[in-house]
């Protein structure tokens, strides 16, 4: 204790400086090992959800073909097969119809009722400033 007593202002300060100096790259490193075990968390995850994707395709595909052997049963198996496709590219239509007016609403992507009140607040300002 005596020791510590007899250091001199600028020494405890360079000390300080060198303790929080060390404190703050042993911090970076943990925040930095911590984000790369996230980050292989994260990457794996989405692999994995890719791969769940792909194979979903693969099921909904399996799924057309036993709808059309399914239907083969009552009639030709190219009629099954026409009847399967011509459903398939309806409901792909009415998709593709419905994604259109959602970006159709999305665009022009900018906020035109907050330029609006702008233009009405800038215009409320100006008129104030008048009198």
């Amino acid at each position: 204790m005596a020791e510590a007593d007899q250091r001199s202002m600028g020494e405890l300060t360079r000390d300080v400086s060198e303790q929080t100096a060390t404190l703050v790259r042993k911090e970076l490193a943990l925040a930095t090992a911590e984000l790369k075990e996230k980050g292989r968390h994260a990457g794996l995850g989405a692999g994995l959800f890719g791969g769940a994707g792909l194979i979903t395709i693969y099921a909904l595909g399996a799924l057309v073909a036993t709808a059309i052997l399914g239907l083969a049963e009552v009639v030709d198996a190219w009629l099954a097969a026409l009847i399967v496709t011509i459903v398939l590219a309806v409901i792909a239509g009415v998709a593709a119809l419905i994604g259109k007016r959602e970006v159709e609403q999305a665009t022009p992507a900018r906020p035109e009722r907050a330029q609006t009140e702008v233009k009405i607040d800038a215009e409320a300002v100006k008129e104030a400033a008048r009198r």
